[in-house]
C-alpha cells in the first residue's frame, strides 16, 4: 500500500506542475507548454532531465551535511503525511488513534527544512529568507491547529478515519464553514503558495532560503512545494469535504460490496483532491502577493482569534445540544 501511495504522490507533483502551467496560460491568455510532446505533456520530464544535468554547486563555506539534508525534509514530511489519510473505508496505510496530532507534528517538521536551508548555505540573504519563512509557517500552524480542533469536536476522535466517517451524513464544510476558510488559508501559507509565497521572495534580488541551491537540490524544494499542494488538497478533502463520501451519502447511497465501494470511494476522493489542487493554482494566478507585515498581521491578529472564537462557539453549541 505504501508503494502504491508513493507511486501516486511522486508523479502527482509532475502532473501539478503541468496543470499549473496550463491553467496559468489559460488565465493569462497564453499558450502554455506546447512544444515538448503532444500538448506539451512531456514538458515536466524535460524539466527533470534539465535539473539532473545542471551543475550541482555547494557553497565553499556551507555546512555540507545540513545543506544536503535540508531539501529532503519537506519532501519527507509530505510523504509521511499520506500515511494517515484514508482513500476509502478499506484503503489506507494506517489508522492511528492520534492521527490528527500526527499530522500536526509532521507538518511542523517542514519548518526545519526551510530554516536549515537558509542557515546551512552560509548566506545572509538565504538566512533572512529562511527565518522569514519559519516565522510565516509557524504563525499559520496555530490557526490551522485550532481549526482542526473544531473539526475534532464533531467526530469526538483524533482518528482521521473516524473524522471522515463522521461526515457520512453532513460534511464539515456545512457544519463548520469558518473552520474551513481558516484551514484553507493556512494550507496556502503552509505550502508557500501565492498570495503567501513571500518565502520565495520572487520580487526581490534573491530567491529566499533556496538562493544557493542548484540542480536537483533546488528541484527537490520545487518538488516538495507541489507535493504539499497535493497533500493540502487531500487534507481539505478529508477534514471538510467528507473525504471519500459523496454528498449526504448516508441518506441515499445503497449498500455495496467492499470492492465496488472502495473503487467508488477512491474515485470520489481523487476528484475532490484534483478540484482543490485546481483551486490552489487558480488562486496563485488571480490574487496579488501580500506584504510581509500584512501576512503576519492576518495570521496573528485576524485568523488566530477568529479560530479560537469559532472553536469556543462550536464547543458551547455541541455541549448544550448533546
Amino acid at each position: 500500500m505504501l508503494a502504491v501511495v508513493l507511486l501516486f504522490l511522486l508523479p502527482s507533483a509532475a502532473v501539478a506542475v503541468y496543470a499549473e502551467r496550463r491553467v496559468s496560460a489559460f488565465i493569462q491568455n497564453r499558450y502554455g507548454p506546447n512544444r515538448v510532446g503532444p500538448l506539451g505533456l512531456f514538458q515536466p520530464f524535460s524539466d527533470v532531465i534539465k535539473l539532473f544535468l545542471k551543475e550541482d554547486i555547494i557553497p565553499e563555506k556551507a555546512n555540507r551535511f545540513l545543506y544536503i539534508l535540508a531539501p529532503m525534509i519537506p519532501v519527507s514530511t509530505a510523504i509521511i503525511t499520506v500515511a494517515v489519510i484514508p482513500f476509502s473505508e478499506f484503503v489506507y496505510i494506517t489508522n492511528l488513534n492520534v492521527g490528527v496530532l500526527f499530522l500536526l507534528a509532521v507538518a511542523s517538521l517542514s519548518v526545519y527544512g526551510v530554516t536549515l536551508a537558509g542557515w546551512a548555505s552560509n548566506s545572509k540573504y538565504s538566512l533572512l529568507g529562511g527565518l522569514r519563512a519559519a516565522a510565516q509557517m509557524i504563525s499559520y500552524e496555530l490557526p490551522m491547529g485550532v481549526a482542526l480542533a473544531s473539526v475534532i469536536l464533531f467526530a469526538s476522535s483524533l482518528s482521521v478515519l473516524e473524522i471522515v466517517q463522521s461526515q457520512e451524513l453532513w460534511w464539515n464544510v456545512f457544519r463548520n464553514p469558518i473552520g474551513f476558510v481558516i484551514f484553507t488559508i493556512a494550507a496556502f501559507a503552509e505550502a508557500n503558495r501565492a498570495p503567501f509565497d513571500l518565502v520565495e521572495a520572487e520580487q526581490e534580488l534573491v530567491g529566499g532560503f533556496h538562493t544557493e541551491y542548484s540542480s536537483m537540490k533546488f528541484g527537490t524544494f520545487f518538488l516538495a512545494e507541489y507535493m504539499h499542494v497535493v497533500v493540502g488538497s487531500m487534507l481539505i478533502t478529508v477534514f471538510f469535504f467528507g473525504g471519500y463520501h459523496l454528498p449526504f451519502a448516508g441518506y441515499w447511497l445503497p449498500e455495496m460490496s467492499p470492492l465496488w465501494k472502495s473503487i467508488l470511494d477512491i474515485h470520489v476522493f481523487l476528484i475532490k483532491t484534483v478540484f482543490f489542487a485546481f483551486v490552489f493554482i487558480w488562486v496563485r494566478w488571480t490574487l496579488p502577493r501580500f506584504k510581509f507585515n500584512q501576512l503576519m498581521r492576518l495570521g496573528w491578529t485576524r485568523m488566530l482569534p477568529l479560530a479560537i472564537l469559532n472553536f469556543a462557539v462550536i464547543a458551547i453549541i455541541l455541549y448544550y445540544i448533546s
